[in-house]
Formats: structure tokens, sequence, C-alpha cells
């Protein structure tokens, strides 16, 4: 099994930042790909940002420029750097990891959320 403990969110105004982090633990041999989800209220979950094991990129439209994710993979932790944020931006944040076990198992795990709300 595999723990994603998120930290970092918090109230912040329009215009301000926020770091949010997450650590994997357990049983993992591998992690090939993590990354940062959202939902807000009344809306389905939608993709922030990923990063893969090499350290490819992708991001939501709405977040480049603004956002950066990055990763330990010796610490298996994952980390977005919000600048500028917006009212917009306000949801509940969802670290996901694609994890191989060491039984060469894959499953995708979450963590429990963090909330970001951006005042105007």
């Amino acid at each position: 099994q595999v723990q994603l403990v998120e930290s970092g969110g918090g109230l912040v105004q329009a215009g301000g930042s926020l770091r949010l982090s997450c650590a994997a633990s357990g049983s993992i041999f591998t992690i090939n790909v993590m990354g940062w989800y959202r939902q807000a209220p009344g809306k389905q979950r939608e993709l922030v940002a990923l990063i893969t094991r090499g350290g490819n990129l992708n991001y939501a439209d709405s977040v480049k420029g603004r956002f950066t994710i990055s990763r330990d993979n010796a610490k298996n932790t994952v980390a977005l750097q919000m600048n500028n944020l917006k009212p917009d931006d306000t949801a509940v944040y969802y670290c996901n990891a694609n994890v191989w076990d060491i039984k060469a198992k894959a499953s995708n795990y979450w963590g429990q959320g963090t909330q970001v709300t951006v005042s105007s």
C-alpha cells in the first residue's frame, strides 16, 4: 500500500503565492508519473500539472506561466509552486502518483486533498 500526504494549502489574496508539497511512502519500487489535480465546488476534477520520472512536464493551459511542478525522485516527493494566484484557482488540490510496487504492479494513488482559497 502507498500513502500520499499533502501539505501547503491555505488562504491567500489574489496575486499571492503558495507552495504545495506531497510525499509518497509505502511499498514503492518506482514512481512513473506524479501530478496535481484540482476540484472546485460543483466542477469535475481537472488536471493541473504532471511530471514524469524523466522530467517531462504537462500543464493545464489555465496555469501555464504561473505554476511550476517539480519532483525529487530520491525522496518520492512532488511540489507545486503557484504564483500569481487568481480566485479561479480556488479548489481542493489533490496529489496523484502512478506507482510501481515491489511486485511490479502499477497502481494509481491519490492524496487526501488540500484546500487552496484565493480571495479577490
